[in-house]
């Protein structure tokens, strides 16, 4: 509402204490969300109306003060009223073609996706300190070039819809590969992904490659249970108790797939999501078509040819043509070097190759660069396994 997220953010924060004070003595209110935004709104109006006075002494105030006293009418008038959606505006009021495509996203992460910074320059291999200066110059833009909270008119969706897609797939990544903290999956953050990516579907229903992206976080969400032992550890797709997995969400990617494809309009969300189902269409981890896999990885790195898309077709390649074709291809990645499973899917194919000794260096670079303590465990665990006098280390 102000085009200011420094003042939002402020104001919540301000709201979340109150909460903190309050709520322990009085109860949770029976709409916690509506009360936290009623009290920061409230906050923000108390703020406004002092930096009023103050803008008194400033040069500027005639400008400054016409500007404060339409935030504070708009604030007041919205103490009672409820938007729906709230999230799907803000991303895309992030994802507006002024801002530079990466800080859309970084942004859009960082303030609605739930991520912290490091966890966002964790999603595009940078360091934080990169990261922080781009998120700085992105609230800033918004700011001073005033850029609306709303959804964009039916004529300027397609222009935003590959970052807003971007957002929604990375914040999914983030909550089914959690990078940080001590849980192997964030459940909210994969969850809140397909809630907004079936809102973005029925905004855009002819849209393929929404289609495709909904497909692909629901045929992977379907493993989500599976994914984890009772101790919360990882469990790799060929060990996974297949039993598990969730038959309803399965089916209704599928049929998501079926839907997209069916448009002829191929894009790179479709294709993962293809590659997705081909997976849950095994009834075990030897029935994998692991052919038809390399093959569509193949048609994905022409339209992302990028080193992550690389290394995967590298992984498929190994399950296909085995490990010593797959760790050629891997081998001939760049810019992977800081990237943990570049590391662990190398361990996996030096093992399969007899290599124990190499794997076990590519498992310790693989660890030095996990943040998350599920993953540092099951690593460590490859390892110690790798150590054990069974295993023949040349």
């Amino acid at each position: 509402m102000l085009g200011d997220f420094d003042l939002a953010e402020e104001a919540m924060q301000d709201a979340f204490r109150i909460a903190l004070e309050r709520w322990p003595k009085q109860g949770i209110p029976i709409e916690p969300g509506a009360w936290i935004t009623t009290t920061a709104k409230r906050r923000l109006i108390d703020r406004l109306r002092k930096r009023r006075v103050r803008d008194r002494l400033d040069p500027l105030y005639g400008r400054e003060r016409l500007n404060r006293e339409g935030q504070i009418e708009m604030l007041e008038n919205s103490l009672d009223s409820s938007l729906e959606d709230d999230r799907l505006r803000l991303i895309f009021t992030c994802c507006h073609p002024a801002i530079n495509q990466d800080a859309q996203i970084a942004l859009t992460l960082n303030s609605l996706g739930g991520l912290s910074v490091p966890e966002v320059a964790r999603a595009f291999l940078v360091p934080t300190s990169t990261m922080a200066q781009r998120l700085v110059r992105a609230k800033r833009k918004i700011r001073e070039a005033r850029i609306p909270y709303r959804v964009p008119p039916d004529h300027l969706l397609p222009e935003r819809l590959p970052s807003v897609l971007l957002v929604l797939y990375l914040i999914f990544n983030e909550g089914y590969e959690a990078s940080q903290g001590g849980a192997a999956i964030r459940r909210e953050l994969c969850d809140e992904a397909i809630r907004l990516g079936r809102l973005l579907t029925e905004l855009m229903p002819d849209e393929p490659e929404a289609l495709g992206l909904l497909a692909l976080l629901l045929l992977h969400n379907a493993r989500r249970d599976a994914r984890v032992d009772e101790a919360g550890d990882p469990v790799l797709l060929e060990d996974q108790n297949r039993s598990r997995w969730d038959r309803q969400a399965m089916s209704e990617g599928r049929a998501l797939v079926r839907s997209a494809l069916a448009r002829k309009q191929p894009g790179s969300y479709q294709i993962q999501a293809a590659i997705a189902a081909v997976h849950c269409e095994a009834a075990c981890a030897e029935d994998t078509d692991w052919q038809q896999i390399v093959a569509l990885y193949g048609e994905l790195l022409k339209l992302q040819p990028t080193p992550v898309v690389a290394l995967n077709h590298a992984v498929a390649v190994a399950m296909s043509d085995g490990p010593k074709r797959g760790l050629a291809l891997a081998d001939s990645i760049s810019q992977l070097d800081n990237y943990l499973y570049y590391h662990s899917a190398r361990a996996l194919m030096l093992e399969r190759l007899g290599r124990m000794g190499a794997a076990r260096t590519a498992l310790l670079r693989a660890l030095k660069l996990a943040g998350n303590s599920s993953q540092k465990k099951f690593l460590r665990r490859k390892v110690e396994l790798l150590d054990s006098p069974s295993s023949d280390v040349p």
